[in-house]
């Protein structure tokens, strides 16, 4: 089942596997990485007049909760913006509130928080950091441009958008960047429902990756990785 839905990759002498779903999973470590869950955005919109479908918050747990059944997690590290704002948490409603406990219980669950959630509320179990160091990886909310170490984060929900079958369309993807070492940086895609995105190639994104020899777009399908290029430096 994790082959069909994870298709492995190299990465900063580790083997991950990026899912079709938008989570990364560490088989080493038994850990599903996700990022920008942005949990109760639709509420926040709601109070301000805007009306979007109020179920996201229910939808996003519940993939998660199947990311990490097919992948046989034992931890799960949530890349910052794990709630749309600072009270976020309070507008949960019942299922979803029983849902996450219940996750966070049964996982060792790891919080990092992000521009959206900085006063993350420690009511819901699990471990809050602004960083963590992994087998030499470091995990962060937001790429930090001139990072010479390996370092995956997410906060640019990018997306790439391609021409298949002369139908323009767009996917949530990772965007790996390599520098001229060796290293390798990567942002992940938004896991979160009404996440949006940002284009893979706009230049916030090449621009948080810097220095690199070449940023590339991945993104998983039938079980294997297509990559396309979205930068080289000069020769």
């Amino acid at each position: 089942m994790v082959r069909a839905l994870f298709a492995p990759f190299p990465f900063a002498g580790h083997e991950l596997a990026l899912g079709q779903g938008r989570a990364l999973y560490w088989p080493a470590e038994r850990a599903l990485v996700v990022a920008d869950l942005h949990l109760e955005k639709a509420s926040w919109f709601a109070a301000r007049g805007q009306m979007l479908p109020p179920y996201d918050s229910r939808d996003t747990l519940e993939r998660l909760a199947d990311a990490v059944r097919h992948t046989g997690a034992r931890r799960v590290i949530c890349l910052g913006d794990n709630f749309h704002d600072d009270a976020g948490a309070l507008r949960l409603d019942a299922h979803c509130t029983g849902m996450l406990e219940a996750l966070t219980r049964a996982l060792d669950w790891v919080w990092i928080t992000g521009n959206h959630d900085e006063a993350l509320p420690r009511g819901f179990g699990g471990t809050i950091l602004p960083e963590l160091e992994l087998s030499g990886v470091t995990l962060r909310h937001e790429a930090r441009r001139g990072e010479s170490a390996p370092e995956l984060s997410g906060h640019y929900h990018p997306k790439l958008r391609v021409n298949v079958r002369n139908r323009h369309i767009a996917r949530p993807c990772a965007v790996l960047g390599r520098g001229a070492g060796g290293a390798e940086r990567m942002i992940l895609p938004a896991f979160g429902t009404l996440t949006g995105g940002m284009d893979a190639g706009a230049p916030e994104i090449l621009g948080a990756l810097q220095p690199a020899a070449r940023i590339e777009a991945l993104m998983s399908a039938g079980g294997r990785i297509a990559r396309f290029a979205l930068w080289q430096a000069a020769a």
